[in-house]
């Protein structure tokens, strides 16, 4: 499970060091896609296989299901830690995710993201209110 906020930087090539937290879980190779909310989503490769399986449970016939794997998929970037715990995030996706030195990577469970940092912040500055509003009724029998 990923769980946290890390600030590491992105250096002048485009690689970021692994959270140490996460490396194990990554160590064997993982998937890098565009999340929503403008962040990258980086998967173990067993979880992405799992999430590619439910999105193969779509039915073709469903525009917005088309729509949503081909922005997801075509994105993807599978990835192999280095012996330091570096990966390197292909340009396409520092674009996409507006990312330059500065980045928050963040646990999201099942998944890590990556933020720009002062995205991240802007968007946790956003939520903070609504979390600290959500009753019950949001989560039934979690809260």
């Amino acid at each position: 499970m990923f769980l946290g906020t890390h600030t590491p930087r992105l250096d002048e090539k485009g690689r970021l060091i692994l959270p140490a937290k996460f490396r194990e879980e990554l160590s064997e190779g993982l998937v890098l896609t565009r999340g929503q909310e403008r962040c990258i989503y980086v998967f173990s490769m067993s979880e992405f296989e799992r999430v590619h399986e439910q999105m193969r449970a779509a039915p073709i016939s469903s525009r917005q299901a088309r729509d949503y794997n081909r922005i997801f998929l075509s994105g993807a970037s599978d990835e192999v830690p280095d012996k330091q715990g570096r990966i390197t995030i292909p340009p396409a996706l520092r674009t996409y995710a507006g990312l330059d030195r500065e980045l928050a990577v963040i646990g999201a469970g099942s998944r890590a993201e990556i933020w720009a940092a002062d995205a991240w912040e802007s968007y946790l500055t956003e939520k903070e209110t609504a979390f600290s509003e959500t009753d019950e009724d949001g989560f039934p029998g979690i809260i």
